[in-house]
């Protein structure tokens, strides 16, 4: 019928902060298809830090902020169990669902098992997966990402493939071209995780300072301080 509005659909989007979930986001946006109604993160209790990533809860407020969307925080122990995590995530999704969202859009790749899991846990409560990014080339996802002006910084370096010098670096052309040659150009097999200070989807860019770079579980953290 001319003139009918096609009601789009409202989900939940995977949040770290990082590269990733932010292309998610921006594509997201520019597809319209979907409406974002959160940012779904988790928080490690104790630390007041974002789970694997390393940064401060505040810093991902800020992104929230600048994104124009609530950050909804799953607070997760610090020794929790992988039942513990799934417990307090359905929790907080089916508090959702009862809003009528059923989907979550995360900023997966290519590594089938991580999908398959995701989609197992959403299934068993009636939620859809959806990935924006999967399949794309790794490398053209990089390239997109700097040229659309995104910019980002290095948070955590996985020891068994980085040195400590990749901590705390921006993501530019640079960095890329200095990635050995078994480096994934996006991380996607976790070599490094990062942090997005600005970009096209965001209002404002973020203001932080680079503190002291720290090795803990085989992985080279570098502490963003909120500028």
């Amino acid at each position: 019928m001319q003139g009918m509005v096609i009601p789009v659909e409202k989900i939940l989007l995977s949040w770290s902060g990082g590269k990733d979930c932010s292309l998610a986001h921006y594509y997201i946006q520019e597809a319209k298809a979907y409406e974002i109604v959160a940012l779904l993160t988790t928080v490690t209790d104790g630390y007041d830090r974002v789970s694997m990533h390393g940064v401060r809860r505040t810093l991902l407020e800020r992104q929230g902020e600048s994104l124009g969307l609530p950050l909804e925080k799953v607070y997760i122990p610090k020794d929790s169990t992988d039942k513990g995590y799934e417990s307090r995530m359905r929790d907080v999704l089916l508090a959702y669902q009862g809003k009528d969202i059923n989907a979550v859009a995360f900023g997966d790749i290519f590594l089938e098992d991580v999908r398959r899991y995701r989609e197992e846990k959403l299934a068993q409560i009636g939620m859809e997966a959806i990935f924006p990014l999967w399949k794309r080339d790794t490398t053209e996802l990089i390239r997109s990402f700097i040229d659309l002006g995104f910019k980002a910084l290095v948070t955590c370096v996985d020891s068994k493939v980085l040195d400590s010098s990749f901590a705390g670096k921006v993501i530019n052309y640079g960095f890329v071209s200095s990635l050995p040659p078994h480096v994934d150009p996006n991380g996607e097999n976790g070599e490094f995780h990062s942090f997005v200070i600005d970009g096209p989807t965001f209002r404002q860019g973020i203001t932080v300072s680079l503190g002291e770079v720290v090795l803990r579980d085989s992985f080279y953290f570098c502490d963003l301080l909120p500028g």
